[in-house]
C-alpha cells in the first residue's frame, strides 16, 4: 500500500484521485442519506437532485468498498477536508483576532475570513462558514457525512475483501478520529450542534431529517468518547516515515481529547451564565449554566494521559542541534524556538497537517527583505504581519511583562536607542531603533523580524562573530518594500531557516496543528484551575517551556524582577501567567483567537485599536510612532459564537440561533 500521498511533499499528489473518487460520487450524491440530512438543513434546492439520482446511489456505493483500492480513495476523501490551517486567508485563528493585521482598502490577499476580526460576521451569509463550507469555512457536515459513509462499509467484514484485519481496523481508528474532529471544529465554533452519529436512512421521517443542537456537555462527551474508541485502534507512530507522514496516530487523537476538554472546562462552556436561557427549540437548555470544577480535573487527566502517551512515542521537546561551525547561545536558543514551528517533522511534533497545507504561501509573506542583493526579487505580498500589540506582548529578558518588569523601563517604547557590541547577536549593532525592541526575551527575536534586527539563516552570509542577516526595514532602507507588514513587524518564526531570496526557494513544512509545548500549557493550565493553588506540576510543565526559550523560572523570574513578586503563588495570579504564556510561546500558530474565546477575554483583548509603527517614515523619529490603523469592536456575548445562516433556520425549524444574532 502505497501512503506516499499523505507525506509532506506528496499529499498534492494525492488530490487529483481524491477529487475524481469525490466526483464520481457527487454524481449520484453518495447514496448516503446524510446528503438528505444537509440538504434540508442547508440548501433548499438539492431535494429534487437527490431525488433523481437515487436508482443510481446503491451501485455507486457499492462499487467504492469492492476494493482495498477504491476503499482507500474514499479513505483519502475523508483526509480531504482537513483545513488548509497554513493559509492565513482562511485559517481564522490566524486572522479573526488580533495577533495580525493588514492594510486597508490596498488589500493583496483574499480578505473573507479577516472581516471577522473587523466587525463584520453576519447571519446572511457567514464567513468561514463551517456547516456548508462557503467564505474560507471547511464543509465539516460533508465531512462527517463522508466518514460515516467510510465507518457503516469498512465495518462491513463482507465489504472489501482484499482488506486484512490490522489495516481495516486502523482506517476505522483514523476516519472515527476525523468524525471527532470534525465535529469538534463546529463545537468550537458554534458551541451546541447536532452531533451525526449515523446517516440517516432513505424513508426517515421528515422529523428525524429536522435534527436538533445537542447541549454542550452532550457534544463534549461524544466526541470524548469518540476520541477514544480512535486511540485504540492506532499506532502509537509512524514506522514508515517516508511515506505515511501525516496519518493519525495514538498520540495525536489523546492530544485532541486534551484540547477538546480543556475548552468545555473553560469559562466559555463551564458555567457561563451569559447563555443560561439559551434552549432549542423543545426547550432543552443547551448550556449547563452550573459551573464545575470537576470538568478542569478531567481535561487536567486527558492532558497527563497524553503527554505520557508522546513521551512513549519519543516526542520531545525541540532543541537546536549543534552546528558544525558553533552558534552563539543567544542564536542557538533562538533557532530552537523558531524551529519548533518550521523545522519539518521535527521531534516536538504530534500533528502535522499536510492535505492542502502548503506553508510557502505563509512563508512568503514572513520574509523580510535581509538580503540587500536580492531583495528586489521581493514578492511583494508581505504586507500582513504582526500587530503592535503583539510585540508587547512578550517579555523582557527577565521574563516577566513589560509593565511589570521593576528593573527595566519600558514607559516610552518609541524612544530611539543604539544597539551596541554585546547586542549583535538580537540587534543590528550601532544601527538606532525603538526602545521597544531592546531587553526583551528570546522569543521576541526568534518570532519577530523587525526594522534593526538580525536574522540568522543557513545561507547567512560571514561576520566576523556568525553568519547573519541585518533587516533594515524602514522606507529608503535596501528592506523596504511597497507591501512591508503594516505594523512593521515580521512573522519571522514560519519562514523555514533553508529559504535563499536568491532563487526564491522555500522548504515546505507540515503545519503544526499540535505541538508538544501546547500540550504542556494546556495541563499546566487544567491543573492550575483544578486546584485552588498552582502545584508542583503547574511550574515544572510551564518551566519546561521557558527553560527551552531561555529564560528562568516563574518563580525566579517574579520573585527578583516583577513589581508583584507574589502572582504566580495564586491560581488567579498564574492564571495570567499561563494565559501569557500561551500567546508568546504559541504565537502565529492559529491558537490565540481560540483561546480568546474559550477564556471569554475577548471582550477585552478584541475591543480597542490595532497599532503599529509609522512604516512609511524613513526618519527614525518619525518611523517609531505608533499610529492606529482600526478601533476593533467585539461585541459581548454574541461574538463569543459564530451564527449559523439564516436561510438554514427556515429550512430546519428544529434549529435555532446562537444568542443577539
Amino acid at each position: 500500500m502505497n501512503y506516499s500521498k499523505f507525506n509532506r511533499n506528496g499529499i498534492e499528489k494525492m488530490l487529483p484521485g481524491c477529487k475524481n473518487h469525490k466526483v464520481l460520487l457527487n454524481r449520484v450524491k453518495y447514496c448516503v442519506i446524510f446528503f438528505f440530512t444537509l440538504s434540508m438543513l442547508f440548501n433548499t434546492s438539492c431535494k429534487k437532485n437527490y431525488l433523481d439520482v437515487v436508482p443510481d446511489n446503491v451501485a455507486t456505493i457499492n462499487n467504492a468498498f469492492a476494493s482495498k483500492t477504491e476503499a482507500e480513495k474514499y479513505l483519502f476523501t475523508c483526509y480531504s477536508y482537513l483545513p488548509n490551517q497554513a493559509d492565513p486567508q482562511v485559517n481564522p485563528g490566524l486572522l479573526a483576532g488580533d495577533e495580525l493585521w493588514m492594510d486597508y482598502p490596498a488589500l493583496r490577499f483574499w480578505d473573507v475570513v479577516w472581516r471577522i476580526a473587523r466587525g463584520e460576521q453576519n447571519t446572511v451569509d457567514p464567513r468561514a462558514n463551517y456547516m456548508e463550507g462557503t467564505n474560507g469555512g471547511t464543509a465539516n457536515y460533508n465531512a462527517i457525512r463522508d466518514c460515516n459513509v467510510f465507518l457503516e462499509n469498512i465495518s462491513n467484514l463482507s465489504k472489501v475483501p482484499d482488506l486484512d484485519v490490522d489495516t481495516r481496523n486502523r482506517w476505522i481508528g483514523e476516519v472515527q478520529f476525523l468524525k471527532a474532529f470534525y465535529h469538534f471544529m463546529l463545537f468550537r465554533a458554534y458551541g451546541p450542534i447536532p452531533i451525526i452519529d449515523k446517516n440517516l436512512a432513505i424513508d426517515a421521517p421528515i422529523e428525524q431529517v429536522r435534527v436538533k443542537r445537542q447541549p454542550v456537555d452532550a457534544v463534549v462527551d461524544y466526541i470524548a468518547a469518540l476520541l477514544d474508541t480512535a486511540a485504540t485502534k492506532l499506532p502509537l507512530t509512524i514506522i514508515n516515515k517516508g511515506t505515511e507522514l501525516g496519518r493519525i496516530t495514538a498520540p495525536i487523537a489523546l492530544s485532541l481529547k486534551a484540547r477538546l476538554l480543556t475548552t468545555a472546562a473553560s469559562p466559555l462552556f463551564n458555567g457561563n451564565s451569559d447563555y443560561s436561557s439559551f434552549k432549542g427549540k423543545d426547550g432543552v437548555v443547551l448550556f449547563n449554566p452550573t459551573y464545575s470544577v470537576t470538568k478542569w480535573q478531567r481535561a487536567a487527566d486527558a492532558c497527563k494521559a497524553a503527554i505520557d502517551l508522546c513521551t512513549s512515542a519519543n516526542i520531545t521537546l525541540y532543541t537546536f542541534p549543534v552546528p558544525a561551525v558553533p552558534l552563539s547561545p543567544t542564536t542557538t536558543t533562538q533557532m530552537s524556538i523558531r524551529n519548533a514551528m518550521s523545522e519539518p517533522w521535527n521531534s516536538e511534533l504530534i500533528w502535522g497537517l499536510t492535505a492542502r497545507n502548503n506553508t510557502n504561501f505563509i512563508q512568503s509573506i514572513a520574509a523580510g527583505q535581509y538580503d540587500p542583493v536580492n531583495a528586489p526579487k521581493a514578492a511583494g505580498n508581505v504586507q500582513l504581519g504582526p500587530t503592535l500589540k503583539m510585540a508587547k506582548l512578550f517579555y523582557t529578558q527577565n521574563g516577566v511583562p513589560i509593565d511589570e518588569d521593576k528593573t527595566l523601563d519600558f514607559t516610552s517604547i518609541a524612544s530611539l536607542r543604539t544597539a551596541t557590541h554585546a547586542e549583535r547577536f538580537n540587534l543590528i549593532e550601532n544601527y538606532q531603533t525603538a526602545r521597544l525592541n531592546f531587553d526583551r526575551e528570546p522569543r521576541y527575536y526568534a518570532d519577530l523580524g523587525f526594522d534593526g534586527c538580525v536574522w540568522y539563516m543557513a545561507n547567512s552570509p560571514s561576520k566576523t562573530d556568525e553568519n547573519t542577516w541585518n533587516l533594515q526595514s524602514r522606507t529608503g532602507k535596501y528592506g523596504a518594500t511597497s507591501s512591508n507588514p503594516i505594523a512593521g513587524y515580521y512573522m519571522k518564526k514560519l519562514l523555514n531557516w533553508h529559504f535563499e531570496w536568491s532563487n526564491v526557494q522555500y522548504q515546505n513544512y507540515a503545519w503544526p496543528e499540535m505541538r508538544l509545548a501546547d500540550l504542556y500549557l494546556l495541563y499546566a493550565e487544567a491543573l492550575n484551575e483544578s486546584n485552588s493553588a498552582p502545584t508542583a506540576d503547574v511550574y515544572n510543565y510551564v518551566n519546561l517551556i521557558r527553560t527551552r526559550a531561555g529564560l528562568l523560572s516563574v518563580q525566579d523570574s517574579w520573585t527578583n524582577y516583577s513589581n508583584n513578586p507574589t502572582k504566580y503563588t495564586t491560581q488567579t495570579g498564574m492564571r495570567s501567567i499561563i494565559q501569557r504564556e500561551r500567546s508568546n510561546e504559541l504565537c502565529f500558530e492559529g491558537q490565540r483567537y481560540w483561546d480568546l474565546l474559550r477564556w471569554k477575554t475577548a471582550a477585552q483583548e478584541l475591543n480597542g485599536n490595532v497599532t503599529g509603527w509609522d512604516i512609511r517614515q524613513s526618519d527614525p523619529s518619525l518611523y517609531y510612532r505608533e499610529i492606529g490603523f482600526f478601533s476593533q469592536h467585539f461585541v459581548v456575548p454574541r461574538d463569543y459564537l459564530w451564527p449559523i445562516r439564516e436561510s438554514d433556520l427556515l429550512v430546519n425549524q428544529n434549529l435555532v440561533q446562537n444568542p443577539n444574532w
